[in-house]
């Protein structure tokens, strides 16, 4: 049975479920590989406008599966930076993918589960949800999802998180950035749902042009460089088949092609 399930949960959306309630989703090894490849498949279709990442059973995911965890103890140094490179990789692709990523959490989000919280753009969580960045328990430190919860939490609130291992609920979560939008357990799949109409009015284009530029701005000083670098940007799209079909679309008082259905 496969670690990841792959479905369309609505027209262009393509939902990716880890598949391991049993262990409460937690991976290894085989899961990292195929979660890569399925983000990878959905980024490379262009039937695909936002990938959702979910968890079946009552939890997102519990991170690391211990036994993998144990393995890596016993392994030599180049088989553990191997093994490392990998789960980096698997991160890195969700977190640069083009296309708008939305993280459905419900139940507990633990280590790894936190990781994949942050590297996606959007995460609706349940009132029931919980988070904690447990990897000190157990000797090592959260490494590889480090800068992920960084750039979500900010560094202060990422190293209390890392250094307490401290678990966190929902409402907390959400007052430091970690989700932005906390509902009923029993509403959230209307949340997703809400979140994916809203990002289905922007261009596909638009979408991959905002995260490319987002990727390369950080808080801090506007220098020259950035400046430049936006108008650039922005000059450069509005020339765009995209751009001239929008303006349109808004001038006609219709929807733009790139809207199924009108919806």
């Amino acid at each position: 049975m496969s670690n990841i399930q792959t479905s369309w949960r609505a027209p262009g959306v393509r939902q990716l479920t880890m598949n391991r309630p049993a262990v409460f989703n937690a991976f290894d090894e085989a899961m990292i590989g195929e979660l890569e490849a399925a983000v990878a498949a959905a980024e490379a279709d262009p039937a695909v406008r936002i990938i959702v990442l979910a968890g079946d059973g009552k939890h997102f995911s519990a991170g690391a599966d211990l036994q993998w965890m144990q393995r890596a103890s016993t392994a030599t140094l180049d088989w553990n930076l191997a093994d490392a490179r990998r789960f980096a990789a698997m991160l890195a692709r969700l977190y640069a993918c083009p296309k708008p990523t939305v993280a459905r959490v419900q139940g507990a989000a633990l280590g790894g589960g936190v990781g994949l919280t942050c590297a996606c753009d959007i995460a609706v969580a349940a009132d029931n949800a919980s988070f904690a960045v447990s990897e000190a328990k157990f000797g090592i430190l959260p490494s590889v999802i480090g800068p992920y919860v960084i750039n979500a939490v900010g560094k202060r609130q990422a190293q209390r998180l890392a250094l307490t291992t401290t678990r966190i609920g929902a409402v907390e979560a959400l007052a430091m950035g970690m989700v932005q939008q906390v509902v009923a357990l029993g509403e959230l799949d209307t949340a997703v749902d809400g979140v994916l109409a809203d990002l289905r009015v922007g261009g596909p284009t638009a979408h991959r042009e905002i995260k490319a530029l987002f990727g390369q701005l950080e808080v801090g000083p506007i220098t020259a460089e950035v400046q430049e670098l936006t108008a650039q940007t922005i000059a450069r799209v509005r020339g765009t088949d995209e751009a001239r079909e929008g303006f349109a679309a808004f001038l006609a008082k219709r929807p733009p092609n790139w809207m199924e259905g009108g919806q």
